[in-house]
């Protein structure tokens, strides 16, 4: 039998919270998801002004990132033609995001979930991912 760790519910809001300050400070609306370890939907947030696309690019980047458990840039860097990787992006019905903006939720060495942000450049994307990481980190000790 498998005991298996996942974020709750009010970890993924502190998550949300804490891209969502960064999103604010930079003046880009984003759009943030938060999946459990196996990839599914915990929380999701539009910020007003978010775009329309990034609504389904956020939870799939979330996605990619628990899922895959890495960072969707790194994914960037191998799906180029001539690599091995090159075409990963097309696997699991397309859900899998070379693009940055998704990182696991690490907790005590263990992936406990993922979160995908959207709708800025995928360094603004990024950012705001790490702040929600960050954020998450003070809250939880």
């Amino acid at each position: 039998m498998l005991t298996i760790n996942r974020l709750d519910l009010a970890e993924a809001r502190i998550l949300i919270e804490g891209a969502a300050q960064k999103a604010r400070e930079i003046g880009v609306p984003m759009c943030i998801a938060v999946v459990d370890e196996s990839g599914n939907l915990i929380a999701f947030e539009r910020m007003d002004g978010g775009k329309i696309t990034s609504v389904t690019i956020a939870q799939d980047k979330a996605f990619t990132a628990a899922a895959a458990k890495k960072a969707t840039h790194e994914y960037n860097k191998v799906n180029t033609p001539g690599s091995l990787a090159f075409g990963i992006h097309t696997e699991v019905g397309g859900r899998i995001s070379s693009v940055g903006g998704g990182l696991p939720v690490i907790v005590d060495g263990e992936v406990v979930g993922g979160i995908g942000i959207s709708s800025g450049t995928p360094q603004q994307d990024m950012d705001c991912a790490q702040a929600g990481l960050d954020y998450f980190e003070t809250k939880r000790q």
